[in-house]
């Protein structure tokens, strides 16, 4: 996807990272909330251009994974303090464990159960027996509706870049749906750029995200997302315990 690409590093003028604070203020709360003890370290799967640990990374030490060298180059400029991971969320093994594992909208790639199995699994390789998952799909099946949006802003250099975005669901019987993107770029000798793109993009519905958390081994529930700029009820996160391993092997032990 060039979006993530060949465009990345126009990121920061598509998405401002000043944009994120409210948000990632919210998932910080989430995270302490969820876990069972303090919150020190948090690795974040699918981090993109790093604009939530941007503000995160003040509160914890983070590790930061994407599949995308362009976009870890403008985390890196972003969050130099942090460690940055250059991997597919669904295979990463780093041989270690964290408080909290943190996956915002990079989830929404994951178009299968299968996918998102794969990457809860990850999750749950890395994170500590009472430690936090938080899950930000940018929609759930039940809170779906076709929406259109649009960015950016221009940069002291003469450079300036704008989106328009558009997402609907052209078959409600599967459990995918498609995102629409067209980016227009200024570059700062006036030379203007157009690309467009469409992006395929997992729906899966509460029980499903509930079920698959379960198996991975997280006491999931689902919660409501809370944003001054949204309408009530509009998203919803997967916010999960890490359960203790021991109580899940006395649980399915046989009983006489």
């Amino acid at each position: 996807m060039k979006l993530y690409t060949e465009l990345a590093p126009w990121w920061p003028l598509l998405s401002p990272v000043e944009e994120y604070e409210e948000e990632a203020g919210i998932y910080v709360r989430t995270l302490r909330e969820a876990a069972e003890g303090g919150v020190a370290t948090v690795l974040e799967l699918g981090c993109g251009g790093g604009n939530n640990a941007a503000f995160m990374a003040s509160e914890f030490e983070m590790t930061l994974v994407d599949l995308s060298s362009g976009m870890l180059a403008v985390s890196r400029a972003l969050n130099p303090e942090c460690a940055h991971v250059e991997a597919d969320m669904r295979s990463v093994r780093l041989d270690r464990q964290f408080d909290a594992v943190f996956i915002h909208d990079a989830i929404v790639y994951m178009t299968t159960e299968e996918d998102v199995r794969a990457v809860l699994d990850t999750a749950a390789a890395h994170c500590r027996e009472g430690g936090a998952l938080l899950v930000m799909p940018d929609h759930t099946a039940e809170t779906f509706v076709s929406t259109t949006g649009h960015g950016g802003i221009d940069a002291e250099d003469g450079r300036g870049a704008r989106y328009l975005q558009w997402s609907y669901d052209p078959d409600p019987e599967d459990v995918t749906y498609l995102t629409l993107f067209d980016v227009m770029l200024r570059h700062a000798d006036g030379r203007i750029e157009n690309h467009s793109e469409q992006h395929t993009c997992g729906l899966f519905d509460r029980a499903t995200w509930l079920r698959l958390m379960k198996e991975a081994g997280f006491d999931g529930r689902i919660v409501p997302f809370e944003h001054s700029e949204l309408e009530e009820g509009a998203c919803e996160m997967i916010a999960g315990r890490r359960e203790d391993e021991r109580l899940k092997r006395r649980d399915k032990a046989p009983r006489y």
